[in-house]
Order: structure tokens, then C-alpha cells, then sequence
């Protein structure tokens, strides 16, 4: 296995951890390279609660971290922390982490279908048994719809050219195969924007087929009000997309006020929920991202409860 190398990892959980025996959860445990940072800042009665869609993620950390009592997961996503307290019986966290990213473990294992450098199914599910592969949407969604798709997840400028030509290829062969859609691409552009251009197009598939930036939206939301006061939420985004609704919510939350500017008393109600701890997201040093590239595109920001 490929072990996934954790970003900004001393940053993140020294900005998290504010209470040495408080509840944390991390809602993207993965391999365990964050939740094992976290166990073992936490004292004897420190609790971590996790969750992860990925099955083989959520067995090597079931595995590797059964003997610490302190520890449990849950196979899902974040989105569902509201139930998963439920069921632990408790009320408020301390702390929330999540680190957006996708694992380099299913960024270079083939039957993953995450990358396009090697030929796999055409997939890009965290969780196979959830939703529909890519396929799918390449081979039954109209230009339009998937013209959308690569535009609003992916920012890419040839969004319709590329949906134009993949309804035109999949009328002889259906899509099945990463390579069936590198091949187009390689085609369309030249070879210097090859590689970005792969990546904004498989980016945009996977954020649409796991329904992440939704996803994200519902668990900040839930979030805010699931933290004790002084608690902290972390989170660590990898493209501009997940960037602005983190740092879109924190702000608003941070507000008093949002009455326009010439009403002179407020009237909104708004009640001030976090402060900003990052006011600017904190990115890898130099050292880092040479060590580990996918951390170049990394931010992390911090918001308190109040």
C-alpha cells in the first residue's frame, strides 16, 4: 500500500487540540496519519470519533487502531456526525477536523479508478456501493449536463468542446475506462496542458459522482452548532472550489451583523457562532512540497466557537 502522507500535520492538530481530554472527531480518518496525530496529543480519557466512506480505509484504521479504546469508527461520511453523536451519546465536541483530499492510496491504486495514468475502470466513487460510476454520467448525461459538470467542478475553459466530443465517441463505444477518456482529451489539447487538463476533467467527475461539495456545505452547517464553546473546527482544503465554502461559512458565522450598511440599528438577529482563529489560511513550507507534492495546493483554516 501506497501510505498516504498527512498535510500541515503538526499545524493542524495543535491549532485542533484545545483540551487534552476532550472529544474530537475526524471526519476523514483515511490511513490514519491525522487520527494518529490527534490519539496521541489526547490524555487517557481524550475520546476521537471518525468516519470514513472508503472501506479499505475504514478497515486498516478499525484494525490498526483497535487496541486504543479511544478510538471509533464509522464507515460513512462526515455528513452524518449529527447521528453518529447520537449514537456515542454525546452532545458537543470539542474539536472537528476533516482533510478534503483523496488518499494517495486511491490516488495510485488502479482498482480505486481514481487516476488516469494507469487504465482502470471509469469509476471515481469513495464508496462503490454508493451512487453511479462516472461511466455512467460520461455515458448517459447530455452535452450540457456534462458540459456543467466540468465547468462548475472542474473551472475547465473546454467544458463544451470535450462534452461535445465525448457524446459523439460514446454513440460507437460506451464509456468503461479511464483511458477511453484520456485518449479524447489527449486528442483535443495540446500535449503541454494534457496532464492539467486530466486532472481538472477527472477532478470535476469525482467532486459530481460523491457529491462533495454539497457534502461539505451540509457538514460545515451541522458543524457550527455541534462544538462547545472554545471548540474549533480545522479543515484542509486542496482546490479553490471547497477553499471558498470554508472559508464563505467561517466568515459568516464570524459576523454580528449582516443588516445592509444604511440601516443605522440591527435588526437581522444574527447571532456570531465562530471567530476567525486563521484569518488567512496557513499553506505547506517550501520543505513540504518537496517532500510531498500533493500538498502544494493545501490551505487550512481555523475557525473557534464563541
Amino acid at each position: 500500500m501506497n501510505q498516504h502522507v498527512p498535510v500541515l500535520l503538526k499545524e493542524s492538530v495543535d491549532l485542533l487540540i484545545t483540551s487534552k481530554e476532550g472529544v474530537y472527531f475526524d471526519g476523514t480518518a483515511g490511513f490514519g496519519g491525522h487520527s494518529k496525530e490527534i490519539l496521541k496529543n489526547l490524555g487517557k480519557k481524550g475520546r476521537l470519533i471518525a468516519t470514513d466512506k472508503d472501506p479499505d480505509a475504514f478497515k486498516f484504521c478499525k484494525e490498526h487502531f483497535e487496541d486504543d479504546k479511544r478510538f471509533t469508527i464509522y464507515n460513512t461520511g462526515f455528513t452524518d456526525i449529527s447521528t453518529i453523536l447520537k449514537i456515542e451519546f454525546i452532545e458537543k465536541l470539542d474539536g472537528i477536523f476533516v482533510d478534503l483530499g483523496v488518499s494517495s492510496y486511491q490516488l495510485d491504486n488502479i482498482q480505486s479508478g481514481f487516476t488516469f495514468r494507469e487504465d482502470a475502470p471509469l469509476d471515481l466513487r469513495m464508496n462503490k456501493n454508493i451512487g453511479v460510476p462516472a461511466s455512467h454520467v460520461l455515458n448517459t448525461f447530455d452535452a450540457k449536463e456534462i458540459a456543467d459538470i466540468l465547468f462548475k467542478y472542474g473551472e475547465e475553459k473546454n467544458s463544451r468542446q470535450i462534452a461535445k466530443r465525448i457524446v459523439e465517441e460514446r454513440k460507437n463505444t460506451k464509456f468503461a475506462t479511464t483511458f477511453q477518456l484520456r485518449a479524447i482529451i489527449e486528442k483535443m489539447v495540446p500535449e503541454r496542458f494534457h496532464t492539467k487538463t486530466l486532472s481538472r476533467v477527472f477532478q470535476a467527475l469525482r467532486i459530481f459522482v460523491n457529491n462533495e461539495l454539497e457534502e461539505l456545505q451540509q457538514f460545515l452547517d451541522k458543524s457550527v452548532d455541534l462544538i462547545n464553546t472554545g471548540g474549533r473546527i480545522v479543515v484542509l482544503a486542496y482546490h479553490s472550489l471547497e477553499d471558498r465554502i470554508v472559508k464563505e461559512k467561517f466568515r459568516y458565522e464570524a459576523l454580528k451583523c449582516v443588516c445592509p450598511p444604511e440601516i443605522p440599528i440591527c435588526v437581522c438577529g444574527k447571532v456570531q457562532k465562530l471567530k476567525l482563529i486563521t484569518t488567512k489560511p496557513i499553506v505547506p513550507g517550501e520543505e513540504e512540497i518537496i517532500n510531498n507534492k500533493r500538498a502544494r495546493s493545501a490551505k487550512l483554516r481555523t475557525a473557534e466557537r464563541v
